[in-house]
């Protein structure tokens, strides 16, 4: 009897599915066995008293506990299960530790990070705090190791990098901490003041005054008179007519442009309207802190519950985000408080001109004498290589990172390499029962400066700045330059005290708000400096929303919240139609057809838009680009100093009075000027396929909202950890402010007392584990602005952790 032979090929077929199937059976088990235990009973040592973890439909935790330790045990716990990698990351940023778990790509970064030696500065800063505080860290770090030890199996990133979680540290936290003093502040590169020094060697005084102008027509302070308009150089200040301009390509100087044009702009919003305006009698807070976007989002959605004698009830209730790392609720509502941030812009970074002794180069001036630099050789590991270690030059100052203008080094004071900068003060705005409390406490937080604005339920509001880290600068002192800081009474003279902190309360509108814009003047002003502050547009239509309305509720809160109508293009959309009126060229009648009817919005299918804002761009980098060129041919790293307002004061002021001498001389006049921006949007966009008609605001805006691991995967793995790449509304200069990768990390409405109206949004989910129900969990309702309710919904898995031995 003869049988027909198997053939090869399917044998091989076969092999391959059954080692297919095997693969992926062992991927799904290892990455299941890294999810968040969500249910049942866990005895973990460390606990006084038994503690209820409950989550809802979308992720959202609430944490029952007889105490607040045990309350941020637990807390501690759940961040570890949910989102460890994501801690891990941010420790290891901020230490400049990262290549020793993702190996030579994250070098630079390390090399770059490390001149700080931020885990010096936590370890000082856990080793100076109380007893009580240390243990509050303590606490939170031995639940997040026991959750980390509850996972089956090591979180799942680790699997492909092939390496092992090491265990939390106390002070980890504090270098959560250090990692937002680094998003917050530009990565303590003081770029800026580098570029303003720049552009003072190169070009007269009037002339860098008048570009670096804040723009009146767009400021919105909270107090204080408007800045005056900038003032224009005359031509013997400055002549472009004399003198042949520099070799500068325009590539060269379009990236020299780019803070200013391109990049990522502030974001962050925040308001509050009195207990008159609202139909409780209590006052109603909005926060929507804009940050990089990621997969999952940075914040996590928590409500604590425990005993507190001095709670409405008796129990404390507090429900907000809170920072995965850290134990504390960042921003939120209590039941008594709500409270959120923006990021201040204040002037947090000076540069220090560093004079060596000519006998002994390893000396340094410093007032009475000489001291001696010292040298800390910085071990960095590399996962594959061998280890780099890092030589940092460290003054009393702070490391030399730069050079002067003259080639003079410069060291960097920062404020985040005080370890005084860094504790755990903002806990207390959980228990703050008023507003005037809460005021009270901002001075003392260790934290990056921020702007709080705080409401109450019984109808009061307030702002003023948190941080406890202010530095003191003598009297005439100019900040954004390099100063030498070796004469008695020069540099930082300490810290401010909570009586010198600048505050607002119950102004006589019932209205505050801040939009990282100039909020004060004066005095106030020249205590907390011009980091960069926003231009003030996006302030300023917040500030105009408000006004119009005599009863709020959470809603219309959020309303402003996703506000993009393009007020600050307004202008610029009728200087386009006035630039093309009677043209005869068909692709600027093209242009000006489709910008006629101007829509007012960075809507994701308008064209309008798009082509306006693409128009703005190009004459300002034609208008600035003779100016750019000078400074860059000298220095060629040169790039327009960040959160100058874009230059915006000082092009309106030149397309407005025309001044020939300050005109490009390859232009005859300044409409040729113009003429030439709308050709050049034109020829750019209209060449692309479907033609100007087909280049909606969209195509340029989509959410782009990645996991950090999706980089280094195949484009059809990647898609599965990324959130769907969706056309936002939004920009620049308008309250719903987006861009790819960037946004609103948070959208909250309450009121206090009344959280069960509150509005809480937040995009990417709150799981990092892609099998998990919550990966990814409420991101729709933030890309489409539906309210998601702030208070968790019916429990839908319950956790109770007991105390074991």
């Amino acid at each position: 009897m003869n049988r027909r032979r198997f053939p090869w090929w399917r044998a091989l077929a076969l092999a391959v599915l059954v080692v297919l199937a095997a693969t992926l059976a062992t991927g799904w088990y290892l990455l299941a066995g890294s999810r968040a235990r969500l249910d049942g009973e866990l005895q973990v040592a460390g606990l006084a008293a038994p503690v209820k973890v409950a989550r809802d439909a979308h992720g959202s935790v609430v944490i029952d506990a007889q105490s607040r330790a045990d309350a941020t045990f637990a807390l501690g716990f759940v961040h570890a299960q949910e989102r460890w990698f994501e801690m891990d990351l941010m420790r290891r940023v901020a230490a400049g530790e990262l290549a020793g778990l993702a190996g030579p790509a994250a070098l630079d970064s390390d090399l770059d990070i490390r001149r700080h030696r931020l885990r010096a500065v936590a370890e000082a800063a856990y080793g100076a705090m109380t007893p009580e505080q240390r243990q509050v860290l303590d606490r939170y770090r031995d639940g997040v190791n026991a959750g980390l030890a509850d996972l089956r199996e090591k979180p799942w990133e680790y699997f492909l990098l092939r390496s092992d979680p090491r265990p939390w540290r106390s002070e980890d936290c504090l270098l959560v901490i250090g990692a937002m003093y680094l998003d917050l502040h530009g990565h303590g590169h003081n770029t800026r003041e580098l570029d303003i020094a720049r552009m003072r060697a190169v070009l007269p005084a009037p002339l860098v005054d008048f570009l670096l102008a804040p723009d009146p027509d767009w400021e919105a302070p909270l107090t204080g008179t408007l800045s005056r308009p900038p003032v224009l150089p005359g031509a013997a200040v400055f002549d472009l007519r004399k003198g042949l301009a520099p070799a500068t390509t325009t590539a060269a100087v379009a990236a020299a442009l780019a803070p200013a044009l391109e990049t990522r702009h502030p974001g962050s919003n925040n308001f509050a309207v009195g207990g008159g305006l609202t139909d409780t009698g209590a006052a109603m807070l909005a926060n929507d802190m804009h940050l990089g976007l990621r997969v999952p989002d940075i914040w996590f959605r928590a409500r604590l519950r425990y005993p507190d004698a001095n709670a409405p009830g008796g129990t404390r209730d507090a429900v907000g985000v809170t920072l995965p790392g850290t134990p504390a609720l960042i921003i939120g509502s209590n039941g008594q408080i709500a409270w959120g941030f923006t990021n201040s812009y204040g002037d947090w970074l000076d540069w220090v001109r560093i004079t060596r002794d000519p006998a002994d180069p390893s000396r340094y001036k410093v007032p009475g004498g000489w001291a001696t630099i010292e040298h800390h050789a910085e071990r960095i590991q590399v996962k594959g290589a061998p280890d780099r270690v890092l030589d940092v030059q460290d003054t009393r100052w702070g490391p030399i990172l730069a050079r002067d203008t003259d080639g003079t080094p410069l060291a960097l004071a920062w404020i985040a390499h005080d370890p005084h900068a860094y504790n755990l003060g903002l806990m207390q705005l959980e228990r703050a029962p008023s507003v005037a409390v809460a005021l009270d406490v901002a001075p003392t937080l260790g934290m990056p400066p921020q702007n709080l604005l705080v409401a109450d339920r019984e109808g009061h509001i307030g702002w003023t700045l948190a941080g406890n880290a202010i530095p003191l600068r003598p009297f005439g002192s100019e900040p954004q330059q390099p100063a030498d800081w070796s004469e008695a009474g020069s540099g930082w003279q300490g810290w401010a005290i909570p009586a010198q902190y600048p505050r607002v309360a119950d102004p006589s509108g019932g209205r505050l708000w801040t939009a990282n814009n100039r909020t004060v003047d004066g005095p106030a002003l020249d205590l907390l400096g011009n980091g960069g502050h926003d231009l003030g547009a996006r302030a300023q239509q917040i500030r105009d929303d408000l006004a119009e309305h005599s009863v709020f509720t959470t809603g219309n809160l959020l309303d402003i919240q996703l506000d993009d109508r393009a007020i600050f293009l307004t202008p610029w959309q009728r200087l386009l139609q006035d630039t093309l009126a009677g043209t005869s060229d068909p692709a600027l009648q093209s242009l000006r057809i489709l910008t006629a009817n101007w829509r007012n919005r960075a809507a994701p299918d308008n064209v309008d838009y798009r082509l306006v804002r693409a128009f703005r761009k190009e004459v300002h980098r034609l208008a600035l680009a003779p100016f750019v060129a000078r400074v860059k041919a000298r220095y060629p790293d040169f790039a327009w100093p960040s959160g100058a307002g874009s230059a915006e004061a000082a092009v309106w002021s030149l397309l407005r009075d025309q001044p020939a001498w300050l005109l490009d001389p390859r232009y005859r006049n300044w409409n040729a000027l113009l003429q030439d921006a709308a050709r050049q949007v034109a020829a750019r966009l209209g060449k692309q396929p479907g033609g100007l008609a087909a280049r909606t605001w969209g195509e340029v805006n989509p959410t782009d909202i990645r996991h950090a691991f999706s980089p280094a995967l195949p484009p059809f793995l990647a898609r599965f950890l990324d959130m769907p790449d969706t056309p936002l509304p939004g920009d620049a200069n308008m309250p719903r402010v987006a861009a790819p990768g960037f946004g609103a990390s948070e959208r909250l409405a309450v009121s206090p007392g009344h959280e069960a109206n509150g509005i809480l949004e937040m995009p990417g989910g709150q799981s990092d584990n892609p099998l998990s129900p919550y990966y990814g969990a409420g991101h729709a309702d933030w890309v489409e602005g539906r309210p998601t309710p702030l208070l968790p919904g019916p429990a839908k898995w319950t956790l109770v952790l007991e105390p074991g031995k």
